[in-house]
């Protein structure tokens, strides 16, 4: 069993980062609030971007699966970290793709009916709000991780962890659902 050392205690640097860690959060939420309103023109498409997005969601779903399983299973402190890493970054990148392709490329609505269009409808509603709320979740479970408040850290991964998987399955599984409705 691999184990790095818990990092010491830094409330300073905690305090610190929290400010930014909440305008950061705040930012972004207005932004994604924004995109139903701004459009950018471009020539090129960026359609591509759909399936890149879902692709970032459900390599940090492998990758929340694989932390959780070095940090429940295997005990591997060092290995956990650096999955957590990786899952900060492809959100990253989510956010940047979501972003772009928001802002240029027209919304594409849901073409199927019935019980299938309920389905579709429900898993949107739940991933939308719980994606509009996990931002600021995840930044300070790391944050607290990142700063040695290793039992705050654990409390707040019981919510973060399950709400973020949650998030990073359904969003694939919406592109799937949503892509037979594309326009060419």
């Amino acid at each position: 069993m691999k184990t790095s050392p818990i990092p010491a205690l830094n409330l300073a640097l905690y305090n610190k980062l929290k400010p930014w860690a909440i305008v950061f959060s705040i930012m972004v939420l207005l932004i994604v609030v924004s995109l139903r309103t701004l459009h950018l023109e471009t020539s090129y498409s960026f359609r591509w971007l759909a399936a890149f997005h879902s692709s970032l969601n459900a390599l940090t779903a492998v990758g929340l699966l694989t932390a959780y399983y070095y940090i429940k299973y295997a005990k591997d402190i060092t290995k956990h970290k650096k999955w957590m890493i990786v899952n900060m970054i492809c959100s990253g990148l989510f956010l940047i793709s979501y972003i772009i392709y928001h802002l240029t490329t027209p919304e594409t609505r849901y073409c199927n009916e019935g019980l299938i269009r309920s389905f579709y409808l429900f898993l949107l509603l739940t991933h939308v709000v719980l994606a509009a709320c996990i931002l600021p979740i995840v930044l300070f479970t790391f944050l607290r991780a990142y700063t040695g408040q290793i039992e705050l850290h654990r409390r707040m991964a019981k919510w973060a962890f399950p709400i973020w998987l949650y998030i990073a399955v359904t969003g694939p599984i919406l592109y799937l659902m949503l892509r037979s409705c594309f326009q060419s």
